[in-house]
């Protein structure tokens, strides 16, 4: 198939080149590659819209769903294709990690677009082991060592729950086609294996996703080379929110799940953020951010809000393969500036202003897009956006800001607050009939809800003030631990430091740098 074939052709020509520096029209045939791939994904758009869902063969299920991730894959693969073919020029095994690289994008292909419980898990399982590939492309580094280490251990678990729970949903629905078990589902089919089976669901992406306290391995990638830190944004270390949104109906079945989703999320969200501020390298504090916001897209999953989780991916992914991949550039601009000037730091009246122009924003828009009609758990998140509008603003409303940082950070708020609501008005329009409708929060479901928009709401303001307190002594101590994520890491390194899974490939050479 045009997604597959030429990945895999390229992928083969790079392990012939072995360890060859500049191996000729490598860099450009895997372009060429990529591109094929994205054009395969527009025209399996087009069908989409010209001919309605359906299947492609026997494992290939094409829905809004499938389309927008093949989409989200093809494209971010093939600028990570291309930016790679420059950023690797001249590096000893240019072709081997080509090959792994392309290989790796193949997989993630063959995993949103399988409609067959053995190829998802099979495709599960490649991206995770060619990544483990990526991640140990310097195999001379202890730190790469390390971080893929923990990796493989969390994937290994991952894939042993994904696999029991295919085989659950295999005996409760008595076949393997993914659009025959949702649609079973829907109706509210499965009894208790059904049930099982979402609870394992909810364990595998969990550990995919790198959720508190497996998140470790993504907070130390970077002894890999910057294309593997893009790369996991196509649709890898986001495939644990896509694991849950494919199988949706499924997950309506356990409300139970759904509880620990939105726990496990909304603190991994908390924890990713708060670390996040204390990180000294920029590349770090992304992957701390990745952290948070993969946290933050299995709490949209365990509130139901399916179309709204998928439509983070799709953001997510988007700015924060740009972030990874723009970063030195970035990091050279900002020493470029002699006198970068003030610093406009919020007190308590501008954070409090800042609040109440948020809150006013949000209702103004709100209603203009029909914020009577959306359920709770939409609402909830909508109050979460006030939070994050309110910490944008409360830099330009510091009585140290000029004039110009107030109207900008004023036009970003609207800006942001329509865009939220016009992007989830059109994800809920394109998904319609693929996801559920959110059901209305039971006595648990309310409870969450309103311990999520309190905790948000006061990292919120400890976010938006933390220039003022954040080097006072009292301080130092706490920021010393969240530096170090409160050594959760570290643990987890003693839990498997004899669990060897990151030996050098034999007659592999050291790499610059």
């Amino acid at each position: 198939m045009p997604l597959f074939v030429p990945l895999l052709a390229v992928a083969c020509l790079g392990f012939a080149q072995g360890g060859r520096r500049r191996p000729p029209h490598l860099p450009r045939l895997a372009e060429v590659a990529a591109l094929l791939a994205l054009a395969a994904a527009l025209a399996l758009t087009v069908a989409l819209i010209v001919l309605g869902p359906g299947r492609l063969g026997p494992s290939m299920r094409l829905d809004a769903l499938s389309a927008i991730m093949l989409l989200l894959v093809t494209f971010v693969g093939w600028i990570v294709v291309r930016f790679a073919g420059t950023y690797l020029d001249g590096e000893a095994r240019q072709g081997p990690f080509t090959g792994w690289l392309c290989l790796t994008l193949a997989a993630v292909l063959c995993l949103v677009a399988a409609n067959h419980l053995v190829q998802l898990v099979a495709a599960w399982i490649a991206t995770s082991l060619l990544l483990h590939r990526l991640l140990l492309f310097y195999p001379e580094r202890p730190a790469a060592q390390r971080a893929a280490r923990k990796k493989f251990v969390t994937a290994r678990l991952g894939d042993v729950a994904l696999g029991a729970a295919a085989l659950l949903l295999a005996l409760a629905y008595g076949t393997g086609d993914i659009g025959s078990i949702l649609a079973a589902a829907r109706q509210g089919d499965g009894g208790g294996l059904a049930v099982a089976a979402a609870c394992l669901l909810a364990l595998a992406a969990l550990l995919k996703s790198a959720q508190f306290p497996s998140h470790g391995w993504l907070t130390e990638v970077m002894e890999t080379p910057t294309p593997v830190s893009a790369l996991l944004h196509a649709g890898v270390i986001n495939a644990g929110g896509f694991l849950l949104i494919r199988f949706a109906d499924v997950m309506l079945l356990a409300p139970g799940a759904l509880a620990v989703l939105v726990v496990v999320g909304g603190f991994t969200a908390l924890f990713g953020s708060l670390v996040m501020l204390t990180q000294p390298a920029v590349k770090t504090s992304l992957a701390w951010s990745t952290v948070a916001q993969m946290g933050f897209m299995i709490l949209q999953c365990g509130l139901a809000l399916f179309p709204l989780a998928l439509l983070h991916i799709v953001a997510h992914s988007l700015y924060k393969a740009h972030a990874f991949l723009a970063a030195g550039g970035a990091v050279e601009r900002v020493a470029a500036i002699r006198r970068p000037g003030p610093v406009a730091v919020p007190d308590a009246a501008a954070v409090a202003r800042a609040f109440g122009a948020a809150l006013a924003i949000y209702v103004v828009v709100g209603l203009a897009f029909g914020l009577t009609h959306k359920s709770p758990q939409a609402a909830v998140l909508g109050a979460i956006l006030i939070f994050g509008v309110a910490y944008m603003l409360a830099q330009g409303f510091a009585d140290a800001a000029p004039r110009a940082l107030t109207r900008r950070t004023a036009v970003y708020a609207l800006a942001t607050s329509f865009g939220y609501f016009a992007l989830h008005a059109a994800a809920v329009f394109v998904t319609q009939g693929v996801l559920p409708v959110t059901p209305a929060p039971g006595p648990l479901e309310a409870g969450l809800l309103v311990l999520a928009v309190a905790s948000f709401g006061l990292v919120a303001i400890v976010q938006a003030m933390f220039p003022l307190w954040a080097y006072h002594p009292a301080a130092a101590g706490l920021r010393v631990h969240l530096s170090n994520g409160f050594y959760a890491s570290a643990l987890f390194d003693r839990i498997i430091g004899a669990w060897r899974t990151d030996r050098p490939p034999t007659g592999s050479t050291p790499s610059r740098t």
